[in-house]
């Protein structure tokens, strides 16, 4: 059930698009998310929407637009969450700009229900809306109008009544505190507000680690006695050792070695090495891999090492690669400017080493979304013929899954149908559907 990084911050920028209409926001959410992962980033939603503190007017009103539309291409008796609308729109202690919004929703779902009001933007809603013009039925009313579609409580288990809800109220907050004030203030006397960057912060933290089943108790499981020793039974035997001191006589040998990788290395964030340079790093960390933790490349310094000497890059990451630190090196690559050499290093190390898939598929949607970017006809043609080329070495070569990446690429190839390359994948792609 636990969200990914990628799923948490789309969730978590769906819920700040305030200015935009709630069907534009919708769609682009179906569209991203993986049809399998609906269940966990509704129940994400259903959680925050119960404390009314967690987000501010116009994120609620986008988290019950995400998912009531989620399940509108189904029957309303499909929705498991039909039971939380009611409540929602029942409530007298909301605002009732959310019970109108909630109860249009509802009726959004009839054969003759109108979807304008999905047309305007959150921001909008609120600024516009005029009681005068809705009515608010009563909770028999609407219990007796949806008694045939709502569901038992989703995402039920044994040990829930039992367990502690993952949001829970801050006793020194009282009831009613304003949970959009824009600062945090508890001067004495004075009553508490949450800080916009404090709730950022905890909306965030709780995306990436809500679950449905809550707090769960530690269950306490002494451990078993010993079984008494029987006649004739073996008995077990520690016996001492005299340990000795090993000394490490590599300790004070000559560092000159290292001292020269990392010169060169230097050199080699600022321009191309000559070939003679190139060949003397590898051969230093071929016949010392440890050399590469002792070069000085950090990091936030790979970018300029990848786009000048991509084949030292190669080399050194691959000797990282199972350095703690090798996560950070994959997110400063990923996240880069899309180029020849950044491509040709991720497909060297495709077929070097074994790559974290997550890291593959974000690489792929990064180069896809370059191209779709960049406003130079010239240079997007060239870039997209590289994306393509190298889209089916990674097919071919088995480094992917082309099903985890179906859609996207399709859709990649259609938009750029024009050009050779990307025909050539299409066709390639037709023939592992």
């Amino acid at each position: 059930m636990a969200l990914s990084f990628e799923e948490t911050n789309l969730l978590y920028s769906q819920l700040r698009s305030e200015q935009i209409p709630f069907d534009e926001i919708v769609t682009e959410f179906l569209n991203k998310i993986n049809h399998s992962r609906c269940s966990p980033l509704s129940a994400s939603l259903f959680l925050l929407l119960q404390n009314k503190k967690m987000l501010k007017s116009t994120e609620r009103l986008i988290a019950f637009a995400i998912l009531y539309q989620t399940y509108s291409s189904q029957p309303t008796s499909a929705n498991p969450y039909v039971a939380m609308f009611i409540n929602a729109a029942c409530d007298e202690d909301a605002e009732k700009y959310e019970r109108a919004f909630v109860l249009q929703l509802l009726a959004s779902g009839g054969s003759s229900g109108s979807k304008e009001f999905l047309k305007q933007s959150a921001a909008n809603y609120i600024k516009l809306f005029d009681p005068s013009v809705h009515a608010f039925p009563s909770r028999e009313q609407l219990q007796h109008q949806y008694s045939d579609k709502v569901h038992p409580e989703a995402h039920n288990s044994i040990f829930k009544n039992n367990s502690l809800k993952n949001i829970v109220p801050d006793p020194d907050v009282p009831r009613g505190c304003d949970a959009n004030s824009p600062e945090f203030d508890l001067q004495p006397g004075a009553k508490p507000k949450l800080g916009s960057g404090d709730r950022d912060e905890a909306l965030l933290g709780l995306l990436a680690n809500l679950s449905t089943e809550g707090i769960g108790h530690q269950w306490i499981r002494p451990r078993p006695p010993r079984l008494p020793i029987q006649d004739g039974e073996l008995v077990w035997l520690n016996p001492d050792s005299n340990h000795e001191l090993v000394w490490d006589h590599g300790m004070c040998a000559d560092t000159s070695k290292g001292a020269a990788v990392r010169d060169l290395i230097a050199k080699a964030l600022k321009g191309p090495l000559a070939p003679a340079q190139q060949e003397q790093v590898l051969v230093e960390l071929t016949n010392d891999p440890k050399l590469v933790y002792h070069c000085g490349l950090a990091p936030r310094k790979l970018p300029e090492l990848v786009e000048n000497n991509p084949l030292i890059a190669v080399e050194v990451l691959t000797k990282l690669i199972n350095s703690p630190e090798i996560a950070d090196y994959f997110t400063v690559l990923v996240n880069m400017d899309m180029s020849l050499h950044s491509m040709e290093v991720v497909n060297r190390l495709t077929t070097a080493v074994e790559l974290p898939k997550e890291f593959v598929r974000m690489y792929i949607t990064n180069c896809i979304s370059s191209c779709e970017n960049i406003k130079d006809k010239y240079m997007q043609n060239r870039l997209v013929r590289l994306v393509c080329v190298f889209l089916q070495s990674l097919i071919r070569n088995r480094i992917i899954d082309v099903k985890d990446l179906f859609i996207e690429v399709q859709a990649f190839c259609i938009e750029f149908s024009r050009i050779r390359e990307a025909a050539i994948l299409f066709r390639l792609l037709k023939t592992l559907e």
